[in-house]
């Protein structure tokens, strides 16, 4: 039986009247795991007021990144055809639910959610230089890090009661690290003394 509440959907939907993109599972144990997409990152708060009221525990905060939409290749013989070139042309840019452009500088912040063992990861889309609300006033646990997404990427929460530099010295630059390391590298944790020369060899040119 899912520690979830049955009617989560309809609470989160009154919690977030602009949209919210709704999925679950339950696997053979019992276990559910279940995503929430926001179509207004303004309703991350009231959506975690909601969690906040039904007892969850906020495990932690991840961020990606999607990448932008490859090129099309041109065919063998280096002509694309004249209806293919018209048709992508007249394509729309890919958005997010809600409407962020994926330009491959937007980003996906989960926040995950622990209801007694099930998970309930919401998800709030911000493009690049955009900002979302603290949760550390509802959750301690979202402290470092928010702390983190801001200095490592150009995302910044506001009213953060704390939001002093966690781990790079203030006289680096803001999102550094996404500036002079790819996104993938990061996640991957190559954390060599290579990849922090870098840090530092750019930040001595910027001075």
């Amino acid at each position: 039986m899912s520690r979830i509440p049955d009617d989560i959907e309809t609470r989160l939907r009154e919690a977030a009247p602009r949209g919210v993109d709704y999925a679950s599972s339950t696997d053979p144990h019992g276990v559910t795991v279940a995503w929430a997409g926001l179509a207004d990152r303004e309703e991350l708060l009231s959506v975690a007021q909601l969690l906040h009221g039904l007892g969850a525990r906020l495990s932690m905060i991840s961020a990606s990144q999607p990448p932008a939409p490859e090129d099309e290749e041109e065919d063998d013989d280096g002509e694309a055809e004249e209806g293919a070139e018209a048709a992508a042309e007249e394509a729309p840019a890919p958005v997010s639910f809600g409407g962020t452009p994926l330009d491959g500088t937007s980003y996906e912040l989960a926040y995950h959610f622990d209801l007694g063992g099930d998970t309930l990861t919401v998800v709030a889309y911000l493009p690049a230089g955009g900002s979302v609300a603290s949760l550390t006033p509802l959750f301690r646990t979202a402290d470092w890090n928010e702390r983190e997404l801001m200095e490592c990427y150009a995302v910044t929460v506001r009213n953060h009661p704390d939001p002093r530099r966690l781990f790079l010295d203030a006289s680096i630059d803001p999102a550094v690290l996404e500036r002079l390391i790819p996104f993938s590298t990061l996640v991957n944790a190559a954390s060599t003394k290579g990849l922090w020369e870098k840090i530092m060899t750019g930040h001595a040119g910027a001075a």
